[in-house]
């Protein structure tokens, strides 16, 4: 999730336990910290972008070594506070808002490698944007009256501010669940074959969903609104250029994107550069993750030191194209409703 949907719950986290021992807003603020601190792998220089993007959510995310780095933690901030009788509580609440962090993470798309060292699989169950202000809102403004109010009618604020979040975090597992039953229910009525298929919500709601489909030809891309009703997806296909993986095996940057993706990549060509996009972040044809990876010239496929290619759609055409796709099942892809800026993805 976001910098701040992360210093929101981690908080609110901090208040819920030791609010009642310390200020609040001294409480909420060692809170923000430590909720903000796994995300600081991102400073780190892994080499290239490739490496950078799939070495993010890793070791500073996984449930073993943040259970392990909360007592040392916690002995910091048992010294730091002079609450020499305070460390159990401590313990707990570093624990709390560190292992909060990472399974809030771990419920986006993006993959979370929770299980390190004894795994490293990236985990994403995909029900909910890396922003939502539905999610962070209830959060705010739970610790807002915390601050204001404080005692116990502030902490009661604080604690339904983190209540409404997590029941959100339900709805939105829910709510994906529906959208897979539908989107399910469109294939089987087809006669294409899928292979692998993904189901995510669009940016910042979840009213609004993308599926994802792998097959045997390449990619199809579908939407639903919760307000379609039993209306079926219609999915628009593109091919996955696969042949351009298979030029590059040996190359542990493809073959990583690959992996990361779990399968749901594509692969193309751009003037003369051989790129690979992670399809999952992004929509027909901008996506977040798309790198070159390769030169194509007479004399072959090269591979290269890889490049980020990134390719973001114009914010306020792809709201407009929200609010119209929420009431219309008829509404055309976003790169066909609208004129994107960005060159069209092949």
């Amino acid at each position: 999730m976001d910098s701040v949907s992360q210093m929101a719950l981690g908080a609110a986290v901090s208040v819920a336990v030791v609010g009642r021992r310390m200020p609040v807003w001294k409480a909420a603020v060692i809170g923000a910290a430590f909720g903000t601190l796994p995300d600081l792998d991102v400073v780190i220089d892994y080499g290239d972008p490739i490496r950078n993007m799939t070495f993010h959510r890793a070791e500073s995310h996984a449930l073993f070594w943040l259970t392990l780095f909360s007592p040392l933690a916690a002995w910091f901030c048992t010294k730091w506070s002079g609450m020499a009788d305070s460390f159990r509580i401590w313990w707990l609440n570093i624990w709390l808002i560190l292992i909060s962090h990472t399974l809030l993470d771990a419920m986006t798309v993006y993959g979370t490698q929770l299980l390190l060292p004894f795994s490293d699989t990236p985990l994403g169950v995909a029900s909910i944007f890396i922003i939502d202000p539905l999610y962070t809102v209830p959060l705010l403004c739970g610790l807002f009256w915390a601050i204001r109010w404080r005692g116990r009618r502030g902490l009661n604020a604080n604690r339904n501010g983190l209540i409404i979040s997590t029941l959100y975090l339900c709805w939105t597992v829910l709510a994906q669940q529906h959208v897979t039953a539908m989107a399910e229910k469109s294939i089987a009525a087809s006669d294409v074959e899928v292979r692998q298929k993904l189901v995510t919500p669009t940016p910042f709601n979840t009213l609004i969903w993308r599926v994802l489909v792998i097959t045997p030809e390449g990619y199809g891309e579908g939407f639903y609104s919760l307000l379609d009703g039993d209306r079926p997806i219609q999915f628009e296909y593109f091919s996955r250029r696969i042949y351009w993986f298979e030029a590059l095996q040996g190359s542990w940057e493809t073959a990583r994107i690959g992996w990361f993706s779990k399968g749901f990549f594509a692969m193309s060509e751009h003037d003369g550069e051989v790129r690979i996009t992670d399809l999952r972040m992004g929509q027909q044809p901008d996506y977040v993750f798309s790198f070159a990876v390769a030169r194509h010239d007479s004399t072959g496929v090269q591979p290269m030191a890889p490049v980020s290619r990134p390719s973001r759609v114009d914010i306020g055409e792809g709201f407009r194209w929200l609010g119209l796709r929420l009431f219309d099942a008829n509404t055309p892809p976003l790169h066909r409703a609208m004129m994107p800026a960005t060159e069209p993805f092949d």
